[in-house]
């Protein structure tokens, strides 16, 4: 009887072992693909980083052009209100 215990706890022992290599293979593997993919996701970023690398100073150069065309346009907004109050002034004054 004591015989079969042992065989029984080594076969035991070997299953488990067995479990985990099988388990730390699908692992490996997973972490194989996982990485072959976060290099094709690398190779993405960078070429998106390189094909976005000019809009940097393009939108600095934009940014000092529409704060020019606001500092315009408040003028003119200036100018129309002014036209506009002169010109209220006057008809009420026709009346």
């Amino acid at each position: 009887m004591r015989a079969l215990l042992i065989v029984l706890t080594v076969v035991e022992i070997l299953a488990v072992v067995l479990v985990l290599v099988f388990y730390l293979v699908a692992i490996a593997r997973s972490l194989q693909r996982t990485a072959t993919l976060l290099g094709k996701v690398s190779f993405g970023v960078r070429a998106i980083e390189t094909e976005c690398a000019p809009i940097g100073p393009v939108v600095t150069t934009m940014n000092g052009q529409l704060e020019a065309i606001a500092g315009a346009l408040a003028a003119v907004t200036g100018l129309a209100e002014n036209k506009s109050v002169g010109s209220h002034v006057a008809v009420v004054n026709d009346r």
